[in-house]
């Protein structure tokens, strides 16, 4: 699942973003390296070169026609027009064996992050036939810090590397729910600006440098509040004390609504609608995005939103919709499109889900989930956002005929569907990371064969 180390720089798609929280799966590169912060010094010059250099690769491969052939796929796609079925991978955890911290050339922190995320893309490019498009951006995030709630669990963590955890909830008693504080975005201007302007220096003339951040991945609040109080606890209070979860959820919806509507006001939001990593997998582009009266100013119903509650598989549908969902909707109500789903089998609340969740686009259909009930639910009405398991390359052992079957399988079950196959939580490839070019190949062999 997630990675919690204290020191995890996670950039998507070459966003200079310093957001400290956990952004769990929703990056399509992460690079575990030295976190962006105040203390860089001035760049090198000869670290510029190398970043040069590697654009200068990227924008080659971005004038490929063949990237404006996809960005017209996603957008048909998005629009839940017949094409093919979408093909992406996202190699996560497992980006440590395709691309180690060894192959960094530079030498400054902030260097070797925009490094990373230059070569990330080089790398699918030359390796993956996916239908990730890359074009010829480059993305500086702004620098920020978030307060949370005001209170926060401690880790006891494995001594193994990617190994298990436990974590301490502060919430002992219904009375510690008064200690909880909404939290609050503050942004360093400063050093964004510094962090741009260095952008411009570097990539003006070769990609084109633009400001946005991704402040968010999911509006789950489920998992907060597991954080903050426990799991088997939540379970217990939702039989015991339901007023304390419903007063809980309340509170962690209306402080993260705040917090939604402070970066509005800041005007620190970023339209979603491009090519952009959108709910748990997929991407955003969309002609129905922003809202007909956009004037410029990114409001959250210019964007694409997401929830997911992987805590909750242990409760029905019922208890679901209660505790879960109807705090989620008072959030995703705000946005203009809607994704919803990660590793939760959602098969069991899809009517909750079609019903209550507004502009649902995008289901996660995971590995745990019903295939074909989700195909029958789903139909040709949302995205069948399909997540074959990752064992598929993080097995002992790897079975090209295997794969081939599972994903053939799959397309059937979902026929009439509008399919994508987005292979991730990879977090080994054994040290063969030619397993995921061989997944890429297969799984867009058999998304062209179905479309014929």
């Amino acid at each position: 699942m997630s990675d919690f180390a204290d020191k995890i720089l996670r950039l998507k798609s070459g966003e200079g973003n310093d957001d400290k929280g956990d952004k769990r799966r929703a990056n399509r590169y992460t690079w575990t390296g030295t976190p962006q912060g105040k203390e860089v010094a001035e760049m090198h010059e000869r670290d510029k070169q190398i970043l040069r250099d590697l654009a200068k690769k990227v924008a080659e491969i971005a004038s490929d026609e063949k990237q404006e052939e996809k960005r017209q796929l996603w957008y048909a796609h998005n629009s839940l027009k017949p094409v093919r079925p979408m093909v992406l991978c996202f190699p996560e955890g497992a980006w440590d064996e395709l691309l180690p911290q060894s192959v960094l050339e530079c030498q400054d922190p902030l260097a070797r992050s925009w490094e990373w995320s230059l070569r990330a893309k080089i790398y699918i490019a030359e390796h993956f036939c996916t239908d990730e498009v890359i074009d010829n951006t480059f993305s500086v995030g702004y620098v920020y810090s978030d307060t949370g709630w005001g209170r926060a669990p401690s880790y006891i963590r494995s001594d193994t590397h990617k190994g298990a955890y436990k974590w301490d909830p502060p919430i002992k008693s219904y009375e510690d729910l008064q200690t909880l504080r909404y939290p609050e975005v503050h942004i360093d201007f400063q050093e964004t600006e510094r962090r741009l302007s260095l952008a411009h220096e570097i990539f003006d003339g070769i990609l084109e440098v633009q400001l946005r951040t991704s402040f968010w991945w999911s509006m789950g609040l489920i998992r907060e509040l597991a954080l903050l109080r426990g799991l088997d606890q939540i379970m217990i209070d939702m039989c015991e004390a339901p007023e304390f979860v419903h007063s809980a959820m309340n509170f962690l919806a209306e402080g993260r609504l705040r917090w939604l509507k402070q970066l509005e006001e800041l005007g620190v939001l970023s339209l979603n609608n491009g090519n952009h990593y959108v709910g748990s997998g997929g991407f955003g582009f969309t002609n129905e995005l922003p809202a007909p009266d956009f004037n410029g100013k990114v409001r959250l119903k210019d964007m694409w939103g997401f929830a997911e509650a992987q805590e909750a598989v242990g409760i029905s549908p019922m208890m679901f919709d209660e505790f879960v969902l109807s705090y989620q909707v008072k959030i995703l109500e705000h946005f203009g499109l809607n994704c919803y789903g990660c590793c939760e089998p959602v098969h069991n609340w899809l009517d909750l889900l079609i019903a209550k969740v507004p502009g649902l686009r995008r289901v996660s259909v995971s590995p745990w989930c019903d295939r074909k009930v989700a195909a029958e639910k789903l139909g040709d009405k949302f995205i069948y956002s399909w997540k074959p398991h990752p064992i598929c390359v993080s097995g002992t052992t790897f079975d090209p005929d295997w794969i081939r079957r599972y994903i053939r399988e799959t397309l059937e079950i979902a026929k009439g569907c509008v399919v994508e196959i987005i292979l991730k939580d990879t977090h080994t490839c054994h040290n063969q990371p030619w397993r995921f070019d061989v997944w890429t190949k297969i799984a867009m062999e058999e998304a062209e064969k179905f479309a014929n």
